[in-house]
């Protein structure tokens, strides 16, 4: 069970954390939790529930993730890609449907950890991440234009269709000065940090267009509008579970496990590639189920990674989970002392964090990247967005998973017979008299989603051992988007490393599809060959 369960926190004080790492893990805890304030409120209020629940899940699961963790510097707490589900949750089974829901997910979280499923996320092809991550950005900015235009509507329908006929047909009660405050805002967050990078913009736009509302009577709604006083306090209370009805409450639960598992280790493995470091993926999971179990006693949400907080928890120094513990307790404190004048806030300005949180999700740079690679690829990435957008979030990476699969199949019968005929003719080789600091690596068979992260992994264990490695590719009959987003990232670590790349036998559709990645420019043309001797032949005349 240890090697199970092992958190890192328990490990690193184990083995000893030094003064200044402490101190520089308090100060980034601090700046975590300033950063994690507005989105916890904003979270909660876009997703049905009131304020005072985001806070919480922020405290609660955040102490719990950082506490019993697999990763050393995963900030856990409400993300973005929950609001769509705990929106339809609670519009369908109500707030009590929600906990109980939370409640099964935690316990299916532990489950995938002691089934040691955490390394199953690799066989999420990166089109199907991408897809599903822009279709929640996009469906969280449609929740945003009601209070972000200041729309005379009660009821928003859930429906992406529906709600952007309503938000047409009421246009004409828009509240300019809402929507002011909005544009406001999203400046604010976006441009301040032109002036200072320790505060974060979205916390200083809540402080200032807040003020401004309050010393100028401005005619906007606030969050005690909606939901009136805030509570300041923390208490556990337990749900009356109907055991009867439990059943309505799998699919729900399934889907917030899913996703909780996905958000959280790919969150995760984003902040390795920052640290270099190597989270434990199944210990990560049961720290997330044991969150998602205990904080829907006290009043919060679904909670699972979060990867822009965990980023900026780095960007400020954090390397150890003691940073996120800080961060929790600064929102406890936060909550406890001030937490009574974020009724204040109006629900404009709340909008505007969320539209840029939105754009910052929807990663259009990779989304547009990879409408430029192969048409399977944008296949799995429209079909998942679109299902994502119009449909349902479960269905679309079920769907996604399936036609990755179908599609790869598909891809490998087509190239089958050339791999086989390349096989046959391979001959052992013998790379005893290079020099030792001259490294090989072939790849066999192609470089997709499956096999991605294993390669990588491997070229880049090698790769840190030497000066150069040549890594042959004869065999390589495609490389698919998730194995261009894991090869880009070690080759931006080994180069970061001041390892010499080379690359041969790469055939002439991997070498087009790598012009559109931006892989040969990155690489050197003058680094890749199409005959391994020739390679060779560079690495030892190159060969300091």
């Amino acid at each position: 069970m240890s090697k199970l369960f092992n958190p890192k926190l328990f490990s690193l004080l184990k083995a000893g954390i030094d003064k200044k790492q402490i101190s520089n893990d308090v100060m980034a805890g601090i700046v975590v939790g300033i950063v994690a304030l507005p989105l916890a409120i904003a979270f909660a209020v876009a997703s049905g529930v009131s304020p005072d629940k985001g806070l919480i899940t922020a405290i609660v699961a955040g102490l719990l993730i950082s506490f019993l963790g697999g990763s050393r510097v995963q900030i856990g707490g409400p993300t973005g890609a929950f609001i769509v589900i705990v929106y339809g949750i609670v519009e369908t089974h109500g707030v009590g449907g929600l906990i109980i829901s939370t409640i099964m997910a935690g316990v299916l979280l532990v489950i995938f950890g002691c089934l040691k499923l955490g390394t199953l996320l690799k066989y999420f092809p990166h089109p199907l991440i991408v897809g599903f991550t822009s279709g929640i950005a996009l469906v969280i900015f449609s929740t945003q234009i009601k209070d972000a235009f200041g729309l005379d509507i009660d009821k928003v329908p859930s429906d992406f269709l529906a709600k952007w006929e309503l938000y047409f047909t009421q246009i004409h009660t828009l509240n300019t000065t809402a929507l002011i405050l909005t544009v406001a805002t999203i400046l604010i967050s976006v441009y301040s940090k032109k002036i200072t990078s320790k505060i974060p913009g979205s916390f200083i736009a809540i402080i200032a267009i807040t003020v401004a509302v309050q010393l100028f009577d401005l005619p906007v709604t606030t969050i005690e509008s909606f939901f009136g006083e805030i509570p300041t306090t923390i208490s556990i209370s337990f749900p009356a579970i109907e055991w009867a009805n439990l059943s309505q409450y799998i699919a729900p639960a399934i889907t917030i496990a899913l996703l909780g598992a996905i958000e959280s280790l790919l969150s995760a493995v984003v902040a390795d590639g920052m640290i270099g470091g190597n989270h434990r993926s199944n210990t990560e999971l049961i720290a997330q189920g044991i969150a998602n179990i205990v904080t829907p006693f006290f009043g919060g949400i679904p909670a699972t990674g979060a990867i822009a907080r965990t980023a900026t928890n780095i960007k400020n120094g954090g390397r150890s989970p003691i940073a996120g513990i800080v961060h929790a307790l600064t929102l406890l404190l936060i909550m406890l002392f001030f937490g009574k004048w974020a009724k204040l806030i109006p629900m404009s300005c709340l909008a505007g964090v969320l539209i840029v949180v939105s754009y910052n999700m929807s990663e259009w740079r990779v989304f547009r990247s990879i409408l430029k690679s192969s048409g399977f690829d944008i296949l799995v990435l429209l079909t998942t967005f679109f299902l994502t957008v119009l449909v349902d979030l479960t269905i679309a990476i079920e769907v996604g998973v399936v036609l990755s699969a179908v599609l790869f199949m598909k891809r490998m019968a087509d190239k089958g017979e050339q791999i086989q005929k390349d096989v046959n003719v391979d001959l052992i080789e013998d790379y005893s008299d290079l020099p030792k600091d001259i490294s090989v690596y072939e790849i066999s068979g192609p470089f997709f989603f499956a096999s991605a992260k294993q390669y990588a992994q491997l070229i880049q264990q090698i790769g840190l051992k030497s000066k150069t490695i040549v890594i042959r590719m004869r065999h390589v009959p495609f490389i698919d988007a998730t194995g261009f987003h894991n090869f880009k990232a070690v080759i931006n670590s080994l180069q970061n490393s001041n390892v010499k790349i080379i690359l041969s036998g790469v055939n002439e559709s991997v070498l087009m599809d790598m012009e559109k990645y931006n892989l040969i420019s990155k690489i050197g043309e003058d680094h890749i060959f199409d005959s391994f001797n020739h390679a060779l032949d560079y690495a030892r005349a190159t060969y300091n």
